[in-house]
């Protein structure tokens, strides 16, 4: 049986989830903005969804706007409605460790004639929000930061990232995708205006997420054609999806504390395995303040790709960085924003726990992965 330690990439399916979209798919078949029975049903199942999600989140549901998932939600802030908001001003800050779902939408704000900043993070990756607010200007019009990086688990302190924002009259923007379901995201008192997620980050169905979009932002409508989502987002509703992952948000809102601890206790025996057992290895990120289920390790001399294959070979799924980079082997753009070398972010994977691994499983991976590691050293 193969061990799966890429949860950051995306998880599997809770039972209760598979379950409950079985169910609407094969009963709830109504249009839900239709007025009889059959489509009354299915906006039940969304808007109990809707419900769902803002409870986890503290927000009123009707802030509450689904999407096809984060990617989508990422780009309708940064190319739609910031646009639309932003006025005369011209100007965004961002950081240097970012999702490319950040990264692209702000390169496209350049070629369209913004000015981008982008602060920079400590070893540890972490941003200083005295520097984020040494970089809003009088044209800035957003501040977007990433809740917690999807390579390194580091989480970024957003509170007073928004609350610096929010003084200065700028609109704040995070992408927590990978924090939602691992670790507390409420944003009932932040003053956070847009957040982004997706539900197969945390064990619901891919193809579907939200934008919470608060009150008072003055967001405008983004797909034309239809009633749907209030009318800003035309379509008819993936209505299955946005059950799984109104389900999905029930389950992190009741296991949430157990959850994170569970996590973190498979984390740590593998770390202390892997320093016990393998020489010249180091964590990208400090030990404090990062998601309970990730791990990022630099393997001295040698190559994280060779590793990766190795351990798929033996049926343990891991990662050399960010799903999205799979395939490339460029060196990461987070490690190398934290101060690694190109040579050492190369020679760094990705292991992150999640439902569905035990102890066992991580006792199999710290018996496998010593000889690997001097195999590959000794490759390179």
């Amino acid at each position: 049986m193969r061990i799966y330690l890429d949860h950051n990439a995306t998880t599997p399916l809770r039972d209760e989830v598979v379950a409950t979209m079985a169910r609407v798919l094969a009963e709830t078949y109504g249009n839900p903005s239709s007025v009889h029975e059959e489509g009354q049903r299915a906006r039940h199942s969304v808007e109990r969804s809707r419900a769902a999600v803002a409870a986890l989140l503290g927000v009123n549901p009707d802030e509450v706007l689904f999407t096809g998932g984060a990617t989508e939600s990422n780009n309708t802030v940064l190319l739609g409605v910031l646009p639309a908001l932003s006025g005369r001003k011209r100007h965004l800050v961002t950081s240097a460790t970012e999702h490319p779902s950040i990264d692209a939408p702000a390169a496209e704000l350049v070629r369209r004639g913004w000015r981008l900043t982008r602060v920079g993070v400590d070893p540890d990756g972490r941003v200083d929000p005295d520097e984020v607010a040494s970089a809003i200007e009088p044209d800035t019009a957003l501040v977007s930061i990433i809740w917690a990086n999807n390579e390194t688990g580091v989480l970024q302190p957003i509170g007073p990232i928004a609350r610096i924002a929010r003084e200065r009259g700028v609109l704040m923007h995070t992408d927590a995708t990978q924090a939602v379901g691992k670790t507390p995201v409420e944003i009932g008192e932040l003053p956070v205006d847009f957040l982004s997620l997706t539900a197969h980050k945390f064990n619901g169905p891919k193809g579907v997420g939200c934008l919470v979009a608060r009150s008072g932002t003055g967001f405008g409508s983004i797909l034309h054609g239809g009633p749907q989502e209030r009318g800003l987002r035309g379509g008819t509703e993936n209505v299955a999806a946005i059950a799984g992952l109104g389900v999905a948000c029930e389950l992190a809102a009741d296991e949430l504390p157990d959850r994170m601890a569970r996590y973190a206790s498979l984390r740590d025996r593998l770390w202390d395995g892997v320093v016990a057992k393998v020489p010249g290895v180091r964590r990208n990120g400090c030990a404090e303040g990062v998601l309970a289920n990730t791990l990022n390790l630099e393997f001295s001399g040698a190559a994280g790709e060779l590793l990766l294959q190795a351990l798929d070979v033996e049926g343990i799924a891991v990662s050399s960085g960010a799903a999205c980079h799979s395939g490339s082997i460029e060196p990461s753009a987070v490690l190398v924003a934290m101060g690694r070398t190109p040579e050492q972010a190369r020679g760094s994977l990705r292991l992150s726990v999640g439902h569905g691994n035990d102890e066992s499983q991580i006792d199999q991976v710290l018996a496998i992965l010593p000889d690997l590691v001097r195999r590959a050293r000794d490759i390179a």
